[in-house]
């Protein structure tokens, strides 16, 4: 592969051909994880194994083992440049609307790396639960109708509110706060995500305060600061949920910053 070219498509290992891909243009039961390439490793890898392993026992009944999961992610990488966005896609080839049998396949696209947007960003809350929220799942098409509802609306995304009113994540993000003392992860049913694992155990390694709280819009304005992380990034400043504005918190984004980075990469 051209070292300026880091877009392909493998499945199980092999280049994907139209035939392959043809059949998942319009598949939505599938799930699959995001990472971040650098110097051809990864961090928090057995966060992502794990994250496939647990959402193919959950829609499937069963899961491919580890070893070969990172067999295929190493056929991706092996003639790609040192830097690039990987996903990793695992379905059935039974495919929808059919009993939960069939071959477990793995898709892995690989594209050009990506540190997110700079910010700071300005969320529109919007009253809406994912389905099967812990599992990183295809086919949601409420998280893109929101988005561009929220930017036609003048802002930058959208940030859920769940059935109690609390805030629990963003349409791609993982939510986080900041009370000027400690970091606040919104108590409330959501994905996970693979960086926020990484920051919370490297947090507590640094032995920086954290806790899991409720987070509604009436607690904002008692907050010092909020931010948004996910595959691409530990932390994306927001400075404004709705109509309330949130103050900037450097300290706060050099914090999750250091914990992310404090967590060795390793090759798959």
């Amino acid at each position: 592969m051209n070292e300026d070219s880091p877009h392909i498509a493998h499945l199980d290992g092999r280049p994907a051909t139209t035939g392959d891909l043809a059949p998942l243009a319009f598949s939505g039961h599938a799930h699959f994880t995001a990472l971040q390439i650098r110097d051809g490793r990864v961090r928090g890898l057995d966060l992502h194994l794990e994250r496939l392993r647990s959402a193919s026992m959950e829609l499937f009944g069963r899961a491919l083992p580890d070893d070969v999961v990172r067999a295929r992610l190493r056929t991706a990488l092996q003639d790609g440049p040192a830097d690039m966005s990987l996903t990793a896609t695992v379905f059935s080839t039974a495919g929808e609307f059919a009993a939960p049998d069939g071959d477990l396949t793995v898709l892995v696209r690989t594209g050009a790396p990506s540190s997110g947007p700079e910010g700071p960003l300005a969320l529109a809350a919007v009253e809406h639960e994912r389905f099967l929220p812990h599992v990183k799942h295809v086919g949601e098409v409420a998280k893109t109708h929101l988005l561009r509802q929220a930017v036609a609306d003048g802002f930058d995304d959208a940030a859920f509110l769940d059935r109690e009113g609390r805030f629990s994540e963003a349409t791609i993000w993982n939510l986080v706060f900041w009370d000027g003392e400690s970091v606040v992860w919104p108590e409330a049913r959501i994905l996970t995500g693979t960086t926020l694992g990484i920051v919370r155990r490297q947090l507590d390694a640094l032995g920086i305060g954290q806790r899991v709280a409720p987070v509604t819009p009436a607690d904002l304005p008692s907050l010092a600061g909020a931010a948004v992380m996910n595959s691409w990034t530990p932390g994306i400043p927001v400075h404004r949920i709705g109509s309330t504005g949130l103050p900037a918190a450097p300290q706060f984004l050099r914090t999750l910053h250091r914990a992310y980075t404090a967590e060795p990469p390793t090759a798959p």
